[in-house]
Order: C-alpha cells, then structure tokens, then sequence
C-alpha cells in the first residue's frame, strides 16, 4: 500500500493536467480584432499575439515530453520530488501571463526581458527537478549538460540583450526551443532499441 502511494503515476496524472489547463489559458487569450479594422489590420494586430502563443506553447509542450522521460526513470517518488515538481508546474504557470503581457503591450524591450525572465525560471526548476530524479534513481540525466547549459546560459543573456534588441532577445529564445525539439540521443537509442527486439 505504501508503495502504491508513492508511486509516480499520481505526479505524472497532476503533472499533466496542470501543464494541460496553462496550456488552455493561453489559448483562451488569443482574441478576433476589433470589427472596426479590416481583415489585413486586424491579422496584423493579433501578430505579435499568435507568434508568442506559438513559442510559448512549444516552450511548454517541449517541457511535457521531457517531463514525461525524467519521470519515466523514477519508480517511486519522495517528498523533495513532489515539492520540486510543484516549483516547477508554479514556475510553468507563468508562461500565460508572460504572452498575455507580451501580447498586449506588445514587442518591446520590458516586454520580451520580462518573457525571457519567465523562461528562466521554468528552466531552473527543471534543472532541480532533474537532479532530484536522477539521485533517486541512479539514472544518468537524458539532457547533454552542454545543451543545459547552452539554454540556461541563452534565456538568462536574453533579458539583458531585450534592452539593446527585443528582436535579438526573441532570436535568442527560439534558438533554445529549436536545440530542445530535437529528441535527447539517449531516448532515441532506448526508442530504436525498443523497436528492434519487438521485431
């Protein structure tokens, strides 16, 4: 029975449903323009909307799958686990208001600093949440520690650089969501691995 309590399927079922309602939230704030300006005007006015609501559910749903493989190396959970994963879903969470800001003010030089703000934190956290994981579980992390390393060192230099360009910053942003759309080595060998012995 205790084991059953600590098992991580309820971490992974909460986890889940958090990321799906952020997820929501963002949609729910992209919003037709005003009738008063045409069609061409109103896409227009809505761009820097959708182009933010586009990094930011990529920027989360790249947390999703890569949630899903850390979780995956865990057989059960423990306290400082289940803590250092709600840091990080609160620390997620934050990513409706960052587009939503960015959005409505607009592409400009708080804007994106406070958007790439946002997105160190995310980041951070994972960083901890990995760690905890991996102690527990003796695995070796899925992520290159240059790829971490690499990301981390571009959100934090992104905040700094939206002063001097928002458009640099913004630049420096999608480059870290491009390096974590690849899939880490490590799972691709585990996924062919998986599909050569079921042949």
């Amino acid at each position: 029975m205790a084991t059953e309590q600590l098992s991580t399927a309820r971490m992974e079922a909460f986890s889940d449903g958090v990321i799906a309602v952020i997820i929501t939230i963002m949609v729910l704030e992209l919003h037709v323009p005003a009738e008063h300006l045409s069609n061409l005007d109103g896409l227009r006015a809505i761009l820097p909307t959708l182009f933010i609501y586009l990094l930011s559910f990529v920027q989360v749903g790249i947390y999703w799958v890569n949630h899903h493989y850390l979780v995956d190396d865990a057989d059960s959970v423990t306290h400082g686990m289940l803590w250092a994963n709600l840091a990080f879903l609160f620390c997620l969470s934050l990513f409706p208001f960052g587009a939503r800001w960015v959005g409505e003010r607009g592409i400009s030089s708080l804007s994106i600093a406070l958007y790439a703000f946002i997105s160190v934190l995310p980041a951070l956290a994972w960083n901890i949440l990995s760690s905890i994981i991996c102690r527990r579980s003796g695995a070796t992390s899925v992520d290159s520690p240059i790829k971490v390393f690499g990301s981390s060192a571009l959100y934090i230099g992104a905040i700094p650089v939206a002063f001097l360009s928002p458009y640099a910053a913004l630049a420096m942003l999608i480059a870290v969501a491009i390096v974590w759309l690849t899939p880490p080595r490590k799972i691709v060998e585990r996924t062919q691995t998986t599909h050569t012995s079921s042949l």
